[in-house]
């Protein structure tokens, strides 16, 4: 079998008329991977950064007195705050340290509503 001739390549290779080219070609088919993009940018990664950076702040700020709930489900109250890591009573007389990265919530600890 033969190769097409070079001229007839050319030809089915050239665009047609009324359709883009160049500059215009490559734009139709960027924007909209650019615009995906930008929706999984906005509805993906951008709660997420947020969310971290919440829980960042929440976590610089435990003092002395609040409740807290660590990554494994241990529950008590913070005795001593150091730069790295807090001092957690998790029962009557049972205190635990635990790395301040570790504490996954810090509980509301304001008094009860008088009905």
């Amino acid at each position: 079998m033969s190769s097409p001739p070079l001229l007839m390549t050319m030809i089915q290779a050239a665009p047609a008329d009324g359709q883009p080219s160049g500059l215009a070609a490559l734009m139709f088919q960027t924007v909209p991977f650019l615009f995906i993009g930008l929706i999984i940018y906005w509805f993906m990664f951008r709660p997420q950064q947020v969310q971290m950076k919440a829980h960042r702040e929440t976590i610089a700020a435990v003092k002395k007195g609040d409740e807290v709930v660590t990554a494994g489900g241990i529950r008590g109250r913070v005795t001593k705050v150091s730069d790295e890591d807090a001092e957690v009573e998790i029962a009557s007389g049972v205190k635990v340290r635990v790395i301040k990265s570790t504490i996954a919530q810090v509980l509301p600890t304001g008094k009860p509503a008088n009905d």
